[in-house]
């Protein structure tokens, strides 16, 4: 698969955090809304499967086709960019700041909710005919999804709020951990194997990912959805975002570079 070694694809990782904050907006706005839609059609196909099937996994094997795509064809995840931009930061790049890192974040984040809504509403609009009939089968399970997964946090107070935002510290591991599948091969089949690994962990275990909520939670609510918009936010989006943004850069972006680009002495032996 024509494999990069770390040293070599964690400086392509400082590059591409660097890249995306000199891209201007509207390229920026435009690539999050694809990978934002994208993604959302992955997750349907994957709840379809499951509901095809009886069986989740089927559908956990089956959505990392929608990751894989968006990556290929040059596309952004909010998650991604959590984790890349920052490294940009720490490697002092000319014209990097805080400031244009948080900026980067607010389209990347829009691009990916207003793309995700898009296919939220076309999706429901197919499942329920133009709003004129009851949700078929899988309409309703992505709307027991939204009620199980807000609702169901905030039963537990605090707790429960603290167990989605670790839930989403843990998604980004392994979604942040595909993005850098991306980087680490130079033939398409080699990446698409690294990336499609730790995605279909993170969806085999019903890890948060906001982007993809962006489109379930929404789309629940179309189709009769038993939680709220204020549901949605408090007890799932929020919480998802700040865990997705501490795990992506704590357990991938920080430990790759601290250990590979801004590595501690050698030892010197006696």
């Amino acid at each position: 698969m024509a494999y990069l070694v770390p040293s070599e694809f964690v400086t392509k990782m400082v590059d591409a955090g660097e890249s995306k904050i000199y891209m201007s907006t509207r390229d920026a706005l435009i690539r999050a809304y694809m990978a934002g839609a994208i993604l959302s059609l992955a997750a349907v196909f994957a709840v379809t499967a499951s509901v095809m099937t009886g069986s989740a996994l089927v559908g956990a094997i089956l959505f990392p086709v929608g990751f894989c795509m968006l990556y290929l064809l040059g596309f952004d995840l909010l998650t991604g960019v959590f984790v890349l931009t920052p490294l940009a930061w720490l490697d002092k790049r000319p014209g990097v700041t805080v400031k244009a890192i948080l900026k980067n974040w607010g389209v990347v984040f829009t691009g990916n909710f207003l793309g995700a809504l898009t296919v939220a509403f076309m999706m429901a609009f197919i499942f329920t005919y133009g709003f004129s009939v009851p949700p078929n089968e899988v309409g309703q399970k992505i709307g027991h999804i939204g009620e199980a997964r807000t609702l169901g946090y905030a039963q537990y107070g605090l707790m429960g709020w603290l167990t989605i935002f670790i839930r989403g510290m843990l998604c980004n591991w392994m979604v942040s951990t595909g993005v850098v599948g991306a980087m680490i091969s130079t033939t398409v089949s080699g990446k698409v194997i690294a990336m499609w690994m730790p995605i279909m962990l993170f969806f085999a275990m019903t890890f948060e990912h906001s982007v993809v909520n962006m489109f379930l939670f929404p789309s629940g609510l179309m189709m009769g959805g038993n939680f709220s918009i204020l549901d949605y936010f408090l007890w799932n989006e929020i919480p998802v975002v700040l865990g997705n943004l501490v795990g992506g850069l704590a357990f991938t972006g920080l430990t790759l570079y601290a250990t590979h680009i801004k590595t501690a002495p050698k030892r010197t032996l006696v």
